[in-house]
């Protein structure tokens, strides 16, 4: 899986060696605050078109709810992939834009109540997602080589899961398929120009 993402990555970066002018690397702070490394890179392939990966991975085993014993073993373990084509109204990483994207992904998570969602508390869903988008967006540069974007994103979901009670070992419940169309995306970056040609007379 590691290996994939550094090819896919090293595509993105250097496939268009004529075309790009600006390369950024960025972190979605929402993200972040699930306790989710996250990282993402873009670069521009056409005159108002850019490309872009972004990853996230969370291993990381929670601790447990206070009063409530660690037999409940509470997780959110997941990883996820979400490729983005961008069309910009202005020009690349300028302003307003409007984009489709696609996700894949698995998860493990349960044991706890995330996102106020109350049926996490007691049982434990591990499967894979697969879906896309559309999205709408925003970029500002506040530096030199630094800049902010805000997104939000609805699309379509097929989560393929199994359900478990809460707790290490916990006993099978279902298996079941089920279809979202809402909401799929939300993000407020921050973003490193590494390359730029723009960077020092963008600032706004």
């Amino acid at each position: 899986m590691g290996k994939s993402i550094t090819i896919i990555l090293f595509i993105i970066a250097f496939s268009c060696n004529g075309l790009a002018q600006t390369v950024g690397l960025k972190s979605n702070f929402l993200y972040a605050l699930t306790t989710t490394p996250n990282i993402g890179m873009e670069t521009r392939i056409f005159k108002k078109s850019s490309i872009g990966f972004n990853a996230g991975f969370n291993p990381f085993r929670l601790p447990a709810p206070s009063g409530v014993t660690q037999s409940t073993n509470p997780k959110l373990f997941h990883w996820i992939i979400v490729p983005e084509y961008k069309y910009w109204f202005c020009r690349p990483y300028e302003r307003w834009y409007a984009g489709v994207y696609a996700d894949y992904g698995k998860y493990n998570l349960g044991g706890g109540k995330f996102l106020g969602i109350k049926d996490l508390e007691r049982y434990r869903y591990e499967g894979s997602l697969v879906g896309g988008g559309v999205s709408v967006g925003y970029q500002w540069a506040f530096a030199r080589r630094w800049g902010v974007e805000a997104s939000l994103g609805v699309g379509y979901m097929l989560l393929d899961y199994r359900k478990y009670y809460a707790g290490a070992c916990g006993a099978l419940v279902k298996q079941a398929k089920r279809h979202y169309i809402g909401p799929s995306k939300a993000s407020v970056s921050i973003i490193y120009y590494i390359y730029s040609s723009f960077a020092s007379t963008q600032i706004m």
